[in-house]
């Protein structure tokens, strides 16, 4: 008998991150993974630099410094925060001890593509349900829940659509799922958001046995590289993902990035005026270039385009021939559109300057 893997594995379509090279191009604008155009804090890059001189040392299994400064600056319990590798990890662990074979994980039909994978990795089925408008359906997620049903993933706001459900929308729709099924809140672009009806989901965790929320270092802090993110969870959860979890998953080197990222507020608040005003200003040249801009509440733009997918493709394609690299999304059924991460003014004003030609 030959070495095989489990059932179910070698179906799993491999997730793909945003292209970062365009041969032949003399320079390249980045658009296309949703990075902090204005990277790091110092502060986070001096934090990173200082751990060269402890290489040989194992890092805080715990991460319980890093854990106790984002409790303080979230006014969260430390008690209740696990770190790992990114939110990518945390996922992963949340599905490998929650679901298995014969068990079903729901997520929204354009929800991030780590559900499926999770889901299928731990032998699980992934269900997903219809949206409205590009956003995530209370009804029509309480509807494609069975007894089979171990989990619910919500990214708010959602990538790749931009778009969010409001606090009364996530209570209506944690207030209709079974105390048995889980209610992950996958908040990775929560600090981007300035509209005044986006949940503290926090609150939801503290007063629910069944709701996690998780977050990351990898966009407003621009620590993608360091692998990086965090759990608020139940105590019953945060004991489950501490068994679960490797035992050194997170470096010293991105706990101490992390730590120094927290502290400086100044760098996460021009990060958002950044965002807020680019993104608004993309959003009105990409229309008159003839994309359609979805609403985003995220550091990225959905554009759809009335030529559907082909012309989706060859903009795609025209727009990484002049260097500028972007998201195609079609494998989240979205084949008709392209997604756009918020870069520099410089970057902004290049790319809107390369839409309007490539849609003459």
């Amino acid at each position: 008998m030959s070495l095989s893997p489990r059932p179910g594995i070698l179906d799993i379509a491999p997730y793909v991150g945003g292209e970062s090279k365009a041969e032949g191009a003399n320079r390249v604008v980045r658009l296309a993974s949703n990075e902090n155009p204005l990277g790091p804090s110092p502060r986070a890059i001096a934090a990173y630099v200082a751990e060269q001189e402890n290489l040989h040392r194992y890092p805080d299994g715990g991460a319980l410094a890093l854990r106790r400064a984002l409790a303080e600056a979230e006014g969260l319990d430390a008690d209740r925060i696990v770190c790992g590798a990114g939110s990518d990890e945390l996922i992963a662990l949340l599905v490998r001890a929650y679901a298995g074979p014969g068990d079903e994980v729901l997520y929204s039909e354009h929800g991030f593509l780590m559900y499926g994978i999770s889901a299928r990795t731990a032998g699980a089925t992934p269900v997903t349900a219809p949206e409205v408008a590009l956003t995530a359906d209370v009804d029509g997620l309480l509807a494609r829940v069975t007894d089979k049903t171990r989990m619910l993933f919500l990214a708010n706001p959602n990538n790749p659509t931009g778009s969010y459900i409001s606090e009364a929308a996530l209570r209506r729709l944690h207030a209709g799922l079974p105390p048995s099924v889980l209610l992950v809140i996958d908040a990775a672009y929560a600090e981007y958001v300035t509209a005044a009806d986006y949940p503290r989901s926090a609150a939801l965790v503290e007063e629910a046995d069944n709701v996690v929320m998780l977050r990351t270092f990898s966009k407003i802090y621009g620590l993608a590289a360091l692998r990086l993110g965090w759990a608020y969870a139940p105590a019953a959860v945060v004991d489950v993902l501490n068994r679960v979890r490797g035992p050194f998953n997170v470096s010293q080197a991105a706990q101490a990035a992390g730590l120094a990222a927290i502290a400086d507020t100044d760098h996460i608040a021009k990060s958002v005026a950044h965002n807020t005003k680019w993104r608004s200003w993309f959003s009105e040249v990409a229309a008159k270039a003839g994309a359609e801009p979805m609403p985003s509440a995220g550091n990225f733009m959905l554009l759809r385009f009335r030529g559907g997918q082909a012309e989706a493709e060859s903009v795609l394609a025209d727009l990484k021939r002049r260097g500028i690299l972007v998201r195609g999304v079609a494998a989240y059924g979205l084949a008709n559109c392209l997604r756009v991460t918020i870069g520099t003014e410089d970057e902004m004003r290049a790319t809107a300057e390369a839409l309007q030609a490539v849609l003459r």
